[in-house]
């Protein structure tokens, strides 16, 4: 399992990077026209992205114990979305051992 979710997460982080660098690459994000910056289904989709960046959060939160690491992954949960949770399974799951449960990459270290 432990395999597999690297990889994925791996996957993520490099789509997302590569994504962003194309879009990025093609017009500057404030850039967005009006029409599409106010269509009700753009805010819809923004509004579900930040229910789950801050859902996720939540579990971050829960994870970490110092106050500078949980202001760090809010911040870049907020400013860099899946990259920034892509980032933190990463970190997560190298330091697992690869034989690691489920139980263990969710829940929060007994002795941190």
């Amino acid at each position: 399992m432990i395999v597999f979710l690297r990889v994925f997460f791996a996957v993520v982080l490099a789509s997302m990077l590569g994504v962003t660098y194309w879009a990025g690459s093609q017009v500057a994000l404030w850039e967005i026209p009006r029409s599409v910056g106010g269509h009700p289904w753009f805010i819809a989709t923004l509004f579900d992205t930040y229910w789950a960046f801050f859902t996720f959060y939540c579990w971050v939160y829960y994870r970490e114990n110092t106050l500078l690491a949980r202001l760090g992954w809010f911040v870049g949960v907020v400013l860099l979305g899946n990259i920034a949770m892509a980032s933190y399974m990463l970190i997560l799951l190298f330091r697992l051992p690869g034989t690691a449960t489920a139980r263990e990459i969710l829940l929060k270290p007994a002795n941190p």
